[in-house]
């Protein structure tokens, strides 16, 4: 099935003409694990890579990351393992090819990691220390620090930028939009700098190539995991030059996010999955296990199926918040293997070592997000994506725990093989015929409440369309100025739009997208994709059928 509908966003940002420009071969938007390991491996195959991102090189979500890198390193454990972990957890929505790339060239990627200068927790006998997270049969998520493995990659990664003169980086820089040659692709694009001196304000970056890796939608929910430069940027700018955006009613809501209180909005602290892969256990105000009979793997099953079931015994209980057990674990072991989590939980008043920690799910990661093929590329010529800001196909309807990093070392490795050999040749922008518009800034706050509300854990139709009816509602609420807030609130509004779109439409429960009007999966009628696009501001989200992989998975 296929709708058009009367949404309108802005077909480009209102920005004011470039003040300055410069060039560079390729452009990469983002400074994670996907950004940086993108430009790493472009080094001597192309003359200058620009990386650009939205603070310094340390804000974006990869430091954020607790448990781990998962990849097939152990004993007795194998790619093909892993695969069947991922189908699975994917609930039928990912994409072989992609999944079998990830898991095949996922273990050279962690050692090249290694090499790089990432230092990895290691056994007293030297051996690579590996744990387990939901959804995996096997000990295959290496971590670093305890539980600090995405700032110790991050770390090695900025490191190795540092080295290497061929990458410059600008900081404080907002990707507005791509600047289209005539034949529609990448020609360069505009930033928007917070700086001193000649880049200042708003400039124009020519360039042959463009590699999105700006992370994932975070911000468009009340409470949430992702920093505060998570605000869709990367897919909004990359749909609105004409690239699918595919999948994103599959939001991943973690299950076990510290709860702070009724009133808490913005970045929560995260109690990474790796806790509960070391012992911890989910119970209920009366201390029941309620995640025993769940499942095959308890409190270890995959997140979509313990928030569901946290979400389940709040509604029951009517608490807003369950309980993470993880005293019996001790002193010593906490401070050893989760130093990160211990902090933090003790700032917010809660000491895991002797006491219970108040959690709740909040929105995690976007499975979704620009559509690309197996080597990274979107739609639109000279335009690339990888990590959380692409779907390459590797994560389904949800996420498999620890998979998040594989993908962007993997995926960004693969753009890297193919992209020199398919640089474009110099072009001038054309004239840009896209309608420009913002949203006011101060509608975020509004536009968070309905997505959290309406469509977060729990959807229905009717919630869905009250989602859809404010977004257009806000749509109409014009800038009062030209500035930061306004260019992310209203990349905010075109992804909720398109992420609510999808939602309606997929009339099922698959993985993270949970419809309490349809709680089982129907194969029969979706399985496959909701594809959005944008035509100067009007959406479309068509259906694209697929087989559920799945039911490929080996036992």
């Amino acid at each position: 099935m296929s709708t058009t509908t009367s949404r309108r966003v802005p077909g480009r940002l209102t920005a004011p003409a470039p003040g300055w420009t410069t060039e560079a071969d390729v452009v990469v938007i983002g400074s994670g694990i996907a950004g940086l390991t993108a430009a790493l491996r472009l080094v001597g195959h192309v003359d200058k890579v620009l990386v650009v991102t939205k603070d310094v090189l340390a804000a974006g979500s990869t430091q954020w990351a607790q448990g781990g890198i998962a990849a097939a390193l152990g004993p007795g454990d194998t790619p093909e393992q892993h695969e069947h972990d991922t189908l699975v957890a994917g609930a039928g929505a990912c994409d072989l090819d992609a999944v079998r790339a990830l898991v095949r060239e996922g273990p050279e990627a962690v050692y090249e990691l290694i090499a790089l200068g990432t230092r990895f927790d290691h056994s007293s006998e030297g051996v690579l220390s590996l744990t387990r997270e939901g959804g995996h049969h096997r000990d295959r998520i290496a971590h670093a620090g305890g539980d600090a493995t995405g700032a110790e990659i991050q770390r090695a990664l900025i490191a190795a930028v540092e080295r290497a003169p061929e990458i410059e980086v600008v900081q404080h820089a907002l990707a507005v939009d791509l600047l289209l040659a005539d034949d529609g692709g990448v020609a360069g694009v505009t930033l928007h700098v917070i700086g001193e001196g000649e880049r200042d304000g708003v400039g124009a970056v020519h360039c042959r190539a463009v590699v999105v890796a700006s992370g994932g939608l975070g911000q468009v929910f009340s409470q949430t995991t992702n920093p505060a430069v998570s605000t869709g940027d990367g897919l909004a700018l990359a749909v609105r030059a004409g690239a699918t955006l595919r999948d994103l009613e599959f939001v991943q809501f973690h299950p076990t996010v510290m709860y702070l209180g009724p009133d808490s909005t913005g970045q929560q602290p995260l109690i990474s999955e790796a806790v509960r892969g070391e012992g911890a256990f989910l119970v209920d105000d009366a201390g029941d296990r309620f995640m025993q009979g769940q499942h095959e793997l308890a409190d270890l099953a995959p997140r979509d199926v313990v928030a569901k079931a946290i979400m389940r015994r709040m509604l029951e209980t009517g608490r807003p918040h369950m309980w993470l057990d993880a005293r019996h674990l001790g002193s010593e072991f906490w401070e050893k293997r989760f130093p990160t989590i211990l902090a933090t939980t003790r700032s917010h008043g809660v000491d895991p070592v002797t006491e219970l920690i108040p959690v709740a799910p909040a929105c995690h990661y976007a499975s979704g997000g620009i559509r690309t093929d197996l080597w990274g590329r979107s739609d639109v010529p000279g335009l690339y994506a990888t990590g959380e800001a692409a779907c390459s196909g590797v994560h389904g309807a949800n996420r498999l725990a620890s998979n998040s990093l594989l993908e962007g070392l993997v995926f960004s490795r693969r753009i890297a093989t193919v992209l020199p050999a398919e640089l474009r040749p110099w072009a001038d922008p054309a004239e840009d015929t896209r309608t420009a518009g913002l949203v006011a800034g101060h509608t975020r706050r509004e536009l968070q409440e309905v997505m959290t509300s309406r469509a977060g854990v729990l959807r229905t139709a009717a919630g869905l369309e009250e989602a859809g009816a404010l977004l257009d509602k806000l749509a109409g609420v014009p800038a009062e100025a030209v500035d930061l807030d306004s260019w992310e609130t209203t990349n905010l509004l075109t992804v909720s739009g398109a992420l609510a779109d999808a939602a309606l439409l997929r009339e099922e429960t698959r993985g993270s997208h949970w419809r309490e009007d349809f709680p089982d999966r129907d194969d029969t009628r979706w399985s496959g994709h909701f594809d959005v696009t944008v035509n100067d501001g009007t959406t479309t989200c068509a259906f694209v059928p697929a087989p559920a992989t799945d039911l490929l998975a080996a036992p």
